[in-house]
């Protein structure tokens, strides 16, 4: 199992960062040992700032390469939502030496996933709403209407690259709005207004 993350897609937040809106996918790989699929978070002492990202996810239900958009569909069968997090001093650090940034986005538990349901479950797909709350506080509110790159297109675009097996997770990209998490605080990740994650950071 890999887990698979797209970068800048939606626009609001490729402004926040400072970056351009790209025109074709951004992704980039967690390890296994990322996920978190249950349990508190712990900040990580090689960091003075990291952030959220909450983000819609895919699960990927059979192999598949090379895999042409509009038949892209076929290729996952459920839906959940996750965070990317991201020690931010350490990207920043490693993007001025223009070096790979791993070690910010690929450390132990830095991609909690939270509850997974069938997509048919879902409703309209192009149309999912998406919220994370830092202690009751709104702080991240997106919709997958706004993706640049949807669904069917990042699977297609990555199969051209890595291989999609059965059980990859794909991070579709997070909205406007991360920003720091700290000791004590509790988050909670809505899709369509119910929830759907939630974890203490310790």
């Amino acid at each position: 199992m890999k887990i698979i993350c797209i970068g800048r897609n939606y626009a609001e937040h490729a402004k926040e960062m400072n970056s351009a809106v790209p025109t074709e996918p951004v992704f980039f790989m967690k390890p296994d040992t990322a996920l978190l699929k249950e349990g508190d978070f712990y900040l990580p002492d090689f960091s003075k700032d990291v952030h959220h990202e909450i983000e819609l996810v895919l699960k990927i239900c059979k192999t598949g390469k090379h895999i042409e958009e509009q038949f892209a569909h076929k290729y996952y069968d459920e839906i959940g939502l996750g965070i990317d997090f991201t020690a931010r001093d350490l990207q920043a650090k490693c993007k001025e030496k223009g070096l790979p940034w791993e070690k910010a986005k690929a450390f132990d538990n830095a991609a909690p996933l939270g509850k997974m349901v069938k997509k048919e479950d879902m409703g309209d797909l192009s149309n999912i709403n998406f919220e994370l709350k830092i202690n009751g506080e709104s702080r991240q509110v997106g919709n997958s209407k706004d993706l640049i790159f949807s669904f069917d297109n990042v699977i297609s675009y990555v199969s051209k690259f890595v291989t999609l097996k059965q059980g990859d997770l794909i991070y579709t990209g997070t909205p406007e709005g991360v920003g720091q998490v700290r000791i004590g605080d509790k988050l909670e990740g809505f899709i369509n207004g119910k929830s759907f994650l939630s974890l203490n950071i310790k």
